[in-house]
């Protein structure tokens, strides 16, 4: 930590945690655009007095304004959110934890947003905005981006500006649907990026699981032959990691499959791939999309995933994930990964 700061909160040890309340008040703020002063005290748990004491002293110094439809960020609170973004991440001990999860994960980096998606909806929002950001600092034209479905990577697409100053961006689906919503598939979220991203967008309109005899024929396709030479040629993957059980009943698993994963101790699962507390793929559903071995030569992996409860599937894909990953979690998910590591790496 910087020797000032470190002066600092030795002195005024009180200054830190006041400090990290102001600016969770500010960027919840930021990110709701207009919110009430009883929901945002529910939202972090704050009482009534507190929740308008902090507002009042915020407002005093110019960084928000409140008027019936509630509570909103001016300029001048942007600009202090963004000048003590780094300063925040040492004093609340993410700085620290995302140096050790990276450490024990055995990955290029990890990023920590504050909260947990568990059970706060702006967390998610502030994982969606690391990705985004991320992502914009690793773009080159002429790129190939695949993306895998669901809600987390779809909110990404959200997050990013739109720009015009990448030339041509490919995104092509990571696999086929999974689940009934097609808003959350990974076919429709390619189009969400290739319209916010100036880019041009591929499909892969074919079921998430199939018979071997289905398989084998589709895999002749020229364009299944076609999507299978992009994925060769892919630069980045922006990918989730899901609970193993959660994912087989999303996909509508039958009870005997769902068994089976129980007695071979699945514990996460990603790409199609189902995956024990030692990393070790337990499990493949047979479908047309990345495959585990060409993650090894994809420049970038972007890992985007959180959730106290989904701290057990994280530990368990990063048994085997590729060194060139980046995670984008929660600290809901790094406190109870911190609980496993050996207190001496």
């Amino acid at each position: 930590m910087d020797s000032f700061l470190g002066a600092q909160l030795k002195l005024m040890p009180e200054m830190s945690d006041l400090l990290q309340k102001r600016y969770r008040i500010l960027q919840t703020i930021q990110l709701t655009k207009g919110i009430g002063r009883r929901v945002l005290g529910e939202q972090l748990s704050l009482t009534e007095r507190e929740t308008r004491k902090e507002l009042d002293a915020l407002r005093t110094q110019g960084l928000i304004e409140v008027s019936r439809e509630g509570a909103s960020i001016t300029a001048e609170g942007n600009e202090v959110l963004t000048e003590l973004k780094e300063v925040v991440r040492l004093w609340s001990g993410r700085s620290q934890m995302e140096l050790m999860l990276k450490k024990y994960l055995n990955i290029k980096d990890v990023i920590i947003v504050p909260g947990n998606v568990d059970n706060d909806t702006n967390t998610s929002m502030l994982l969606s905005q690391e990705a985004a950001k991320y992502l914009e600092s690793i773009l080159l034209n002429e790129h190939i981006i695949a993306v895998t479905g669901g809600s987390t990577i779809a909110s990404i697409s959200h997050a990013m500006t739109e720009s015009s100053r990448w030339k041509d961006l490919l995104f092509i689906a990571a696999r086929g649907g999974v689940g009934k919503d097609v808003r959350l598939q990974a076919n429709t979220i390619a189009s969400l990026f290739a319209s916010k991203m100036n880019g041009s967008y591929r499909t892969l309109y074919i079921p998430d699981r199939l018979s071997e005899e289905a398989y084998m024929t589709m895999k002749k396709e020229p364009f299944i032959q076609e999507m299978m030479d992009l994925y060769e040629r892919t630069n980045i993957i922006i990918h989730g990691i899901g609970d193993a059980l959660e994912m087989a009943k999303r996909r509508n698993s039958s009870d005997e499959e769902i068994e089976l994963l129980r007695s071979r101790g699945a514990v996460s699962e990603s790409f199609g791939y189902y995956f024990n507390n030692q990393g070790e793929a337990v499990h493949h559903i047979r479908t047309i999309g990345v495959q585990l071995n060409q993650l090894q030569h994809i420049e970038h992996l972007l890992a985007v995933a959180g959730g106290a409860k989904k701290a057990n599937a994280l530990i368990s894909y990063f048994k085997q994930a590729p060194l060139q990953t980046v995670l984008v979690t929660d600290e809901g998910a790094a406190n109870e990964m911190m609980k496993v590591i050996p207190k001496n790496i």
